[in-house]
């Protein structure tokens, strides 16, 4: 059977063999672990986490420096000073470690505050403690654990199965298997596939139906699932957002290489030194390359989580704020959020048609005895009304969702009585007879008049279900098998009244440019009568119609679609798929076991907290309130996180290609470097300091109106129309200083520097808004950051710290020309954003297809 104890203390072939000896090879109880037990093992073997994601500590800080410019400058510098530059190296290294520790700084910040914000979501599991059931978080489960599982939990470790009762597990994110797999306690072949290891359990799947109970056997970085979800992190699926940053970053890349061979081939030809002019080139490559765009993206997005769970929204994966900002579809469930969520049962009716006890009385054993999982129509059925007594439950037929039943054989009355709950049609499927007022009558004779009620009550907005019994004398077992020639006894009707403000929150995200369509799998009656409420007009389209239509075909049939009834798991990701092939980018809220598919699909994945462990896990939002309007503020900030954002994008390259292609036209015209390789990077560095604040920044009710993406078109557009106007007002500012005033060289580079940085910070609040800058003004921390820098750069040169940087006090008469130029600069751009505004506001571009690897995240 091999090995079975791994070095690093992973179980091997923990599936072979009898249970005894998988349970003696991890030394654990059947009746589980002490709570002494599990702290001391969770103390050895660390928490039940796979740790591949974000980057911590000294690895984030190295990150810093890996840019390849970056490296190929600070071996320039070390070159510099080995030939006797001292303090021109030392500068440079000093001021390129202070820009690596800013970035590191921020992103560690951010990267806490994400941590804060996920630890509000979690996912817990039922395990057996000091003899006791309890509920733990999924990374306090230690290897030992006796693990309790029901419907709709996620399998939290790699575990042996000690028993089950129907239990399905779907293993689709570790197998790629579209059906789930039964799992029972018998031994499997050590060679066995992993999907054909029946007896155990894996970290990442969940249970689809059935319960039952499980030893952890191998925990975090040990189990199956890590493996897999280290090969997927090795290449991970990139989002639309880092798409658009890419490509960004390849434009940048292009002009960088023809500025920068071009510079450095004229600083030669003007016999300028060698090592002087590699230095300034490179420096100017570092001052067009957005360094601290990483760090900048990483603390918008976090800023805006926060801000996003203060208004009961919390953003598990913040590359999700991107595609919620971006959304032009909505599907929604019914319960909870077109309705109150508060479902009660109205009616225990007979076959006839009339209140019946008897109904009511097996309907609360079916419900009050049932082990499976919690759901809303067994607690509305034992609302008020005294718990079963459990000594009368004898078997259990979980509920699955091909099926569509529960059922459960209880000793009533001495008799061993099958009784049976679910969809009419699935329990009319199994019936043979019906109970009527004149007795036991066949199925057939009363058929057309059950559908006929099941018709009137839908229309009146119930959820109906059908009730059936069978006698089993002498029975303590009961499986599928013996759903058969049941007995209809009555109909159960339940009312989830629609939300007061539910057709309001679907106006106001309509008027944010998304479209909610609802997408259940309620009955085509009930889910019309709903939809009528709330204002999603139009005949429903069935699964059974979705079914029957082909891949191809499906994206037109659906267009104008607004309610999609008696849908399954599968038809749910189809009309999704369909969707995105149409052009949409697709949210879908989801809370139950069968949503995981489709939120794993999705572009954007929403559920609730209340929702089952499978659904919050594969969730890439997940909402403290399961209310539209909490969805609405959610896209809303999640725009406005977004558009600030594409703020340092837009501003910071403009302003570094208008500075770049300044100082390159400057060498060519002046006898000496326009700016010194230190004073280039502490412009870079100094300019970039307001930009940590750009995430308070307020974003005008027109940006985020519409769904937004990374444009890069547009981007360029902004480039070349932006810093065209920068490098006129740099250019004539050379002119002024060097043919005008004739100003010494120090006096010039410290004239420049201000030129530079001050109006780089100013342009900033003129094009972070299409408005005038008078009527949209900054946040607080962000005018408050500029003007301190502003300050900081004029007075610099004025500083004992000018002399080592290369600069010299400029005389008042060139400050007031720089002033006067400063004023043009902020005239001109008021000007022209009549004409070309520097954020087009615009619908997001038709879907981009993308892998879709989030379960393992």
């Amino acid at each position: 059977m091999g090995e079975r104890f791994g070095p690093q203390g992973r179980t091997k072939a923990f599936w072979a063999g009898q249970l005894s000896e998988a349970l003696a090879v991890v030394g654990a109880p059947s009746q589980g672990l002490t709570g002494e037990q599990a702290a001391r093992l969770l103390r050895e073997r660390g928490p039940n986490r796979v740790t591949v994601a974000r980057r911590r500590g000294w690895r984030l800080l190295l990150a810093q420096f890996t840019n390849p410019i970056i490296l190929i400058l600070v071996a320039a510098t070390v070159l510099s000073m080995a030939v006797g530059d001292l303090i021109d190296g030392a500068i440079i290294l000093a001021i390129v470690a202070a820009s690596g520790g800013l970035g590191f700084w921020q992103e560690r910040a951010a990267g806490r505050a994400v941590d804060a914000l996920q630890a509000r979501v979690r996912v817990a599991v039922e395990v057996v403690r000091d003899g006791h059931p309890v509920s733990v978080p999924v990374e306090e489960v230690v290897v030992g654990d006796l693990v309790l599982l029901h419907a709709g939990d996620v399998v939290p470790a790699d575990c042996r199965v000690v028993d089950a009762q129907r239990l399905q597990v779907d293993q689709a994110a570790l197998t790629g298997e579209s059906f789930p797999v039964e799992k029972t306690p018998d031994a499997t072949p050590a060679e066995a596939n992993l999907g054909g290891r029946t007896n155990a359990l894996w970290m990442g799947t969940h249970l689809v139906s059935g319960t039952g109970r499980a030893v952890v056997m191998q925990t975090g970085r040990d189990t199956a699932f890590a493996e897999v979800a280290a090969r997927v992190a090795a290449r991970p699926a990139a989002t639309g957002f880092q798409r658009g940053l890419t490509r960004f970053g390849l434009l940048l890349v292009r002009i960088m290489v023809v500025l920068l061979v071009g510079i450095g081939v004229a600083n030669l030809l003007m016999g300028r030194p060698v090592i002087d002019s590699l230095l300034f080139s490179l420096a100017l490559a570092v001052g067009l390359t957005p360094q601290l765009l990483p760090a900048i993206v990483a603390v918008s997005l976090s800023a805006g989580a926060r801000v996003m769970a203060a208004h009961r929204v919390i953003v598990k994966r913040l590359e999700a704020i991107e595609d919620f900002g971006a959304m032009t579809v909505l599907l929604t469930d019914k319960t909870g959020t077109l309705t109150a969520g508060c479902v009660t049962l109205t009616a225990s009716l007979s076959v006839d048609g009339e209140p019946d006890d008897e109904a009511a009385r097996l309907a609360r054993l079916n419900a009050g005895l049932q082990r499976g999982f919690t759901n809303p129509m067994d607690t509305a059925i034992m609302a008020g009304q005294p718990p079963a007594d459990p000594a009368r439950r004898l078997a259990e037929v979980p509920y699955d969702f091909s099926r569509q039943r529960l059922s459960l054989l209880v000793d009533d009355g001495g008799t061993a009585t099958l009784i049976t709950k679910g969809s009419l049609a699935a329990v009319l499927d199994v019936c043979t007879t019906a109970r009527t007022g004149g007795g036991v009558v066949p199925l057939d004779e009363v058929r057309d008049r059950v559908q006929r009620r099941f018709t009137e009550l839908s229309d009146r907005g119930n959820r109906v279900l059908g009730l059936a019994a069978r006698a089993l004398p002498g029975a303590r077992t009961a499986t599928v098998d013996d759903e058969t020639q049941m007995t209809l006894v009555g109909l159960l009707a339940f009312q989830d009244p629609p939300k007061p403000d539910a057709a309001e929150a679907i106006d106001r995200l309509t008027g944010m440019g998304i479209a909610v369509r609802l997408i259940t799998g309620d009955n085509r009656h009930a889910a019309a009568h709903i939809a009528g409420k709330v204002g999603l007009t139009g005949e429903p389209m069935l699964g059974t119609e979705i079914a029957g239509c082909a891949d191809a075909e499906l994206p037109d049939r659906i267009a104008g679609t607004n309610v999609f009834a008696e849908v399954d798991p599968v038809q749910k990701e189809r009309v999704l798929t369909a969707l995105r092939a149409r052009g949409a980018v697709v949210g879908f809220i989801g809370d139950g076991i069968n949503d995981s598919p489709a939120l794993h699909a999705a572009d954007v994945g929403i559920s609730v907290d209340t929702a089952v462990d499978v659904a919050k896990q594969a969730a890439a939002i997940v909402l403290l309130e399961k209310d539209l309007n909490v969805v609405a503020d959610g896209v809303r900030l999640g725009r406005q996180t977004f558009t600030n954002t594409l703020k340092y994008i837009r501003v910071n390259t403009s302003a570094s290609f208008g500075n770049v292609v300044s100082m390159s036209v400057a060498t060519l015209l002046l006898p000496f470097l326009p700016l010194l390789p230190r004073q280039v990077l502490l412009l870079n560095f100094l300019s970039d300091i307001p930009y940590i604040t750009i995430s308070t920044d307020h974003a005008d009710p027109e940006q985020l109106q519409r769904p937004r993406t990374v444009d890069v078109r547009a981007i360029r557009r902004f480039m070349l129309v932006y810093g065209s106007i920068s490098i006129a007002v740099d250019l004539a500012a050379l002119a002024v200083l060097h043919w005008f005033w004739h100003a010494p060289t120090d006096v010039f580079r410290a004239a420049w520097f201000i030129q530079f940085t001050a109006t780089e910070i100013i342009v900033l609040m003129v094009l972070r808004t299409n408005r005038s800058f008078l009527r949209s003004r900054p946040s607080t921390p962000l005018l408050a950051t500029g003007a301190l820098l502003i300050a900081v750069t004029v007075a610099l040169p004025f500083t004992p710290l000018a002399a080592p940087l290369g600069l010299a006090p400029p005389p008042l008469p060139i400050l007031a020309t720089l002033a006067v130029l400063t004023v043009a600069y902020v005239v001109t751009n008021e000007l022209v954003k009549r004409w070309i505004p520097p954020d087009p506001v615009t619908a997001a571009p038709k879907h981009r297809f993308r892998l879709h690897r989030r379960a393992l995240r």
